[in-house]
């Protein structure tokens, strides 16, 4: 396992600022005990790096109307660099694909969709999906019921290598 630049304070933050982004800077050096600017260096730090992509709210997708989501599976036929990338620019350029992955296995590309209604779905599948050039196979897998979404990244692995340091 690679030696992390991170310490327990930075896994500290890293773990305040997953459960609440909107913690004020004092607020969380009070959780991690730094005083506020050590500990705005480090947020700052971790910025900077990369280790923090930025901010943003989580939002209820049934109070919006974003009430279906759909985990589709796609299939390329050519499996050329150049054709996965353009698909994979097309599909990710879409504002109703909420995440999207290079996957091993039947599938080459996994998407998850939220739409409004089952009709959103069919115009988003026939009018885009259905028209990709390349996509060999389009598979819609619905969810029945969100149990967990957006939860924080777990960091126990990198506990383990700050402590040996």
């Amino acid at each position: 396992m690679p030696k992390s630049s991170l310490d327990k304070i930075d896994l500290e933050i890293l773990k305040s600022l997953q459960e609440d982004g909107r913690l004020t800077n004092v607020e969380l050096a009070g959780k991690v005990a730094l005083s506020p600017s050590p500990c705005l260096r480090r947020v700052k730090n971790l910025e900077d790096s990369g280790v923090i992509n930025g901010y943003q709210a989580s939002v209820n997708r049934k109070t919006v109307g974003l009430g279906m989501t759909v985990f589709v599976e796609m299939r390329v036929g050519k499996q050329s660099r150049a054709q996965i990338m353009s698909i994979i620019d097309r599909v990710t350029s879409q504002p109703e694909v909420v995440s999207c992955h290079l996957v091993s296995g039947q599938s080459d590309i996994l998407a998850e969709i939220v739409v409004p209604t089952l009709e959103a779905y069919d115009v988003f599948l026939s009018d885009f999906l259905m028209t990709l050039d390349g996509v060999e196979d389009v598979r819609s897998n619905f969810a029945i019921r969100t149990l967990k979404a957006n939860g924080p990244l777990p960091l126990q692995h990198l506990e383990a290598i700050v402590e040996s340091d």
